[in-house]
């Protein structure tokens, strides 16, 4: 079995894999060690992979070094991967970015993806049907946005994104969360529309900790998968192997 360590901005995932199935997720809160020692010890683990896009406590690097197989840490533009990076800076590449973008691949079966994922900053990823990785966006996400508002302002609140979101906003309160949020949903719709324009048989995997209604047609094409990035850590992991 495989395990996935994939270090965010706000936790820790991590996941159990046997072949290409996900046998169990778990997220870790970089204050609760003990869950990882637990989860580790719960399945007969062969080697691991571990991803991260901030810098790793010393307490989880600890963690990590003294788990009883090999652990491979994902470097992009160093560590081999199953697509073709066209990227100018490989290794500015966020670790995160392209274990989503070999996951969507690998579902997609030889189309054209689009990866968007939703948390601290929205990404937009994209790989060709030649798995040629071709690069992407980075655009704040909700709280970014929610925070700028205020943080750059003299006057306007910092509001949360949970709440009414009207069309319009019928007090400033509304106002502002309507406009990140819908400002939001029209940014994704956009992208979406304009690739699969360029790119009929595109897939888009949509995936991270913000779930939006999108309001577009094409919608048999488009799947909410929050497994996508350990899927592609697991993929990179059995590649390199």
């Amino acid at each position: 079995m495989n395990l996935i360590i994939d270090a965010g901005n706000t936790c820790i995932k991590l996941a159990a894999f046997k072949g290409d199935d996900p046998v169990e997720v778990c997220r870790v809160d970089y204050d609760e060690l003990s869950k990882f020692g637990r989860f580790t010890t719960s399945y007969p683990f062969r080697r691991g992979i571990v991803s991260s896009v901030v810098d790793m406590p010393q307490s989880l690097e600890a963690a990590i070094a003294a788990l009883p197989f090999d652990v491979v840490r994902l470097v992009p533009g160093v560590t081999p991967v199953p697509l073709r990076i066209k990227y100018a800076t490989p290794h500015t590449l966020g670790a995160d970015r392209l274990a989503a973008a070999v996951g969507a691949y690998a579902k997609g079966e030889g189309r054209e993806v689009l990866v968007i994922d939703m948390g601290t900053c929205i990404t937009y990823d994209f790989v060709n049907a030649d798995g040629e990785y071709l690069g992407g966006n980075i655009s704040p996400g909700p709280k970014l946005r929610l925070k700028a508002l205020n943080a750059y302002t003299s006057r306007l609140p910092l509001v949360s994104r949970h709440g009414d979101i009207p069309e319009m906003g019928d007090s400033t309160e509304t106002a502002i969360r309507s406009g990140v949020v819908n400002g939001i949903r029209r940014e994704i719709e956009g992208y979406i529309s304009d690739f699969l324009l360029k790119y009929p048989r595109l897939f888009v995997y949509l995936t991270g900790g913000v779930h939006l209604d999108l309001h577009i047609s094409e919608k048999m094409r488009i799947f909410a998968d929050d497994f996508i990035v350990p899927y592609g850590l697991n993929r990179i992991l059995e590649y390199k192997n």
